[in-house]
């Protein structure tokens, strides 16, 4: 207790083999020489625990694992309540412009034009949103990384993939409102309020 960090009822052993000895031989080594020391008999059960670096980074690799499928759950909920928003949001653009759609399409614009016309305006919209997201995202790493001796650092990689699936999610939840402009009658596009 003298010489090795404690906390009552609780105290941390490092222990490393030499080169010729394998890692199993001086798990058992400890186990014996623990048992020895509190003085246990060979038929009672251990009152402490031996765990190699190998249990330890199954461990952490397990958590790891379950801690990323969480926030991938957590981001994918994330996309569809956004996605949810770029609906809404385009929806009520494409009612705001049923007119402007209406004289597009009197002048002789085509659907696949319209469509193309809202698809590109709601990836714009998650592509500004996913560049605010990237930047206070990179505000955060800097302030840790400032703060703290943790290295935070937020890899190109990253950027680009987020910001190319932002443009995915605004394609993919901005399909309806584009292909309802797209369908819009233009004499009723026209008369439209």
């Amino acid at each position: 207790m003298k010489y090795v960090p404690y906390r009552k009822g609780w105290t941390n052993l490092l222990v490393g083999p030499a080169d010729s000895v394998s890692t199993l031989q001086a798990m058992e080594d400890v186990i014996v020489a623990l048992r020895v020391k509190r003085g246990l008999r060979p038929g009672q059960d251990d009152n402490f625990a031996v765990v190699s670096q190998e249990k330890f980074l199954e461990s952490v690799n397990s958590t790891t694992l379950v801690l990323r499928v969480v926030m991938i759950v957590l981001s994918m909920v994330g996309l569809a309540v956004g996605g949810v928003g770029v609906i809404a949001i385009m929806m009520i653009s494409v009612t705001e412009r049923t007119r402007e759609i209406g004289v597009r399409k009197a002048l002789g614009a085509t659907k696949r034009a319209i469509l193309w016309q809202f698809l590109v305006e709601a990836a714009t919209l998650t592509m500004a949103g996913g560049v605010c997201g990237m930047l206070a995202g990179g505000l955060i790493a800097f302030l840790i990384a400032a703060a703290t001796p943790i290295h935070a650092h937020v890899p190109v990689g990253s950027v680009v993939l987020a910001l190319v699936a932002a443009a995915v999610t605004g394609i993919l939840f901005g399909i309806y409102p584009a292909a309802r402009a797209a369908q819009l009658d233009p004499v009723e596009a026209l008369r439209y309020e």
